[in-house]
């Protein structure tokens, strides 16, 4: 006997998962904590609207969120609640080709700015304190 169709089974695990558990899965953020503040601060938008910790996300949506001075824009891909390795989590989205480019370019505008902060060659050795002082009129 021939079966006249195929049953495809359910696929295993969630359907959605809150954001802030996917934000936390995917290692966008290292607690889930963090997520939640950040999405309560503003920095996370789900499909242009701003969204809160409990808002389901699916495969598909877009998840864009400031981290530091870098914007992403994710399409998200898989769902899970439960972090797992970093190649795993990468699995979870695909950054959009314009929020790729928009990060390489600020990364390297920010590597051209002289940075606020020149360390020295550690503290000053005997001598040069010694130079600090004859020049302060100090003996």
């Amino acid at each position: 006997m021939a079966a006249d169709h195929v049953t495809v089974p359910a696929p295993s695990g969630p359907q959605s998962v809150r954001l802030d558990k996917w934000l936390w899965a995917a290692r966008f953020y290292k607690t889930r904590a963090l997520a939640a503040d950040a999405i309560d601060g503003g920095k996370v938008d789900v499909n242009g609207d701003r969204a809160k910790r409990a808002r389901q996300l699916v495969p598909g949506d877009q998840v864009s969120l400031r981290l530091g001075q870098y914007e992403w824009v994710v399409i998200v891909r898989g769902v899970s609640e439960r972090r797992g390795a970093a190649p795993v989590a990468q699995l979870l989205y695909q950054e959009t080709d314009e929020s790729k480019a928009k990060r390489a370019a600020l990364k390297v505008q920010l590597d051209s700015m002289p940075s606020f902060f020149a360390y020295g060659e550690g503290k000053p050795s005997k001598q040069d304190r010694r130079a600090l002082r004859r020049l302060k009129g100090d003996r």
